[in-house]
């Protein structure tokens, strides 16, 4: 049956009730291209492309975000409720605020604070708290620890703005944060709501405290650490 939203033209069974969501639409067609197999493109409107295949044999599908917590609000939600998606894993960037977390390295966000809002219901001091689905911050733990990857589990702070005041960071730093990034608080917040589940797994790709930087380039073809992990973690929720 055909669905369209705003945002998604897809049969309903287009999705596989997994979804891997980078935020740009091109890692969506590295990953598809190159890590899965017999991928079927299955969403392209507003040049935001979807895709199906197969890993190790499972079904799984990848669509980017966008960028920022509006977008991924739009896309997560309207994957969870009207093409029956159980679980989204986002893949992305963050910057480190952590000086334990370096370049390249990766960080399963068990939480995310924010002071965005995109949560209608804040608490008083105007910073939503969210958490991710605890089984898959487990697996996705173990998962790293079996390939030997370098990660950590901790707390995002998604922010609305990509050129924050470096005092606004170190703000959220004192208050627990381990890396900033722009998405995961939407996601965590789309879950709660519709009863379903949702991880984010980032690779640092710059350091706030030292300036260091990765290429645009690096962020869109590489960070594969990330990708196997997510993968790995999607075939598992998919059994």
């Amino acid at each position: 049956m055909l669905v369209e939203t705003p945002h998604i033209k897809a049969d309903k069974d287009d999705f596989a009730s997994t979804v891997l969501m980078p935020g740009d639409p091109l890692r969506s067609k590295m990953i598809a291209e190159t890590l899965l197999n017999d991928a079927k493109l299955v969403n392209d409107i507003r040049g935001v492309q979807g895709y199906t295949g197969y890993y190790k044999g499972i079904r799984v599908s990848v669509m980017a975000s966008g960028m920022g917590m509006p977008s991924m609000g739009i896309y997560s939600y309207e994957l969870f409720k009207f093409f029956d998606v159980d679980t989204i894993i986002r893949i992305g960037s963050a910057g480190t605020l952590n000086e334990n977390l370096k370049i390249k390295e990766l960080i399963i966000a068990d939480k995310t604070i924010s002071n965005s809002n995109y949560d209608s219901v804040l608490e008083r001091e105007g910073i939503s708290k969210q958490e991710a689905d605890k089984s898959l911050v487990s697996m996705a733990s173990k998962i790293a620890k079996d390939l030997g990857i370098n990660y950590k589990i901790g707390t995002l702070y998604s922010s609305d703005t990509y050129y924050d005041d470096k005092n606004v960071l170190m703000k959220y730093k004192d208050l627990g944060a381990d890396a900033c990034e722009m998405e995961a608080n939407a996601l965590y917040i789309n879950a709660k709501k519709l009863g379903k589940k949702a991880l984010a797994i980032c690779t640092i790709s710059n350091s706030i405290l030292t300036g260091e930087e990765t290429s645009a380039e690096e962020r869109q073809n590489n960070f594969i650490d990330m990708m196997k992990v997510a993968l790995e973690l999607a075939i598992r929720e998919e059994k």
